[in-house]
């Protein structure tokens, strides 16, 4: 088995230091499109480095990019996991933002396996991570939900109930993220260097029949258009984003985001219109300011 589950859960937590700075907050909001249409509206608040916000999202890859050199392959280097890249998905992300993050920084990350769920078929591994500054405050905190096949049935607790389905009514908004066919290209020099998003042989081996768009990608692009088409652009507002990636998206193809607001706190359903209206990100909630 590639999941030594105690081994997993009494880890102390693993510790390192992230970097960034603006070169990175200008590449990640590229990737997810912005400035796409620069001869219409460039964007700067996300695309010059004057004035330069920061989308919540970032927080997913601060540290990683291009500033963090070519660390080669990404790998889950925990104690007690030892998986095949071709056999792990990302399932979900959740991330909470304690304050708005600056252009350029440096924060001191925390991560541990928190549960292992036996999903029969598939292990459900869940991290959890806590960023804080050099002064000890608090930055963000992340959930990530790992599905790894071939390495359920070992007789675990299967996990609470996923149950979900989107509201009844009609949406308060519905908002439409075209891709392009290079961005999981563009988006991976945030650091994720899986060739499942680029190598048509390695995606083919994993079960795909092309490279498909990182589900990060899929996560910061619906963010981006909840701050644009919800907030008003600010993104301050968007204080954290929840979700379940429920299918996979060829870059090029179009997310469809329908939004149902309820106060401060926002349900949203993820959809691909280019592949009938199939789903993208379920289970999927931000909270708001």
């Amino acid at each position: 088995m590639g999941i030594h589950i105690d081994k997993a859960l009494s880890a102390a937590p693993a510790r390192r230091t992230l970097s960034w700075n603006r070169r990175d907050v200008l590449l990640y909001h590229l990737s997810l499109g912005a400035g796409r249409s620069a001869d219409l509206d460039p964007e700067l608040r996300y695309t010059f480095e004057r004035d330069l916000r920061v989308l919540p999202t970032f927080a997913m890859v601060a540290g990683q990019g291009v500033s963090a050199g070519d660390g080669g392959l990404p790998a889950m280097r925990l104690p007690g996991i030892d998986v095949d890249l071709r056999r792990i998905l990302h399932a979900g992300q959740s991330l909470t933002v304690h304050r708005p993050l600056p252009a350029s920084g440096e924060a001191s990350l925390s991560s541990r396996v928190t549960h292992v769920w036996d999903k029969g078929k598939a292990a459900l591994i869940v991290l959890e991570g806590t960023a804080t500054a050099p002064s000890g405050e608090p930055l963000w905190t992340t959930g990530m939900q790992i599905w790894a096949r071939g390495e359920g049935g070992f007789g675990g607790a299967p996990g609470p109930d996923t149950t979900w389905s989107a509201p009844v009514r009609a949406p308060d908004h519905v908002l439409e993220s075209p891709t392009s066919p290079g961005q999981a290209l563009l988006y991976r020099l945030n650091g994720d260097l899986n060739p499942l998003h680029a190598d048509p042989e390695f995606a083919k081996a994993a079960g795909f029949e092309q490279p498909i768009l990182h589900g990060l990608a899929s996560y910061g692009i619906v963010a981006k258009a909840v701050v644009d088409g919800v907030l008003d652009g600010d993104t301050d507002r968007l204080r954290g984003i929840s979700v379940r990636f429920a299918g996979s998206l060829l870059p090029g193809q179009t997310i469809r985001t329908s939004v149902w607001r309820d106060g401060d706190v926002l349900t949203l359903s993820a959809t691909c219109p280019e592949q009938g209206d199939a789903p993208v990100l379920t289970h999927a909630v931000a909270h708001v300011a």
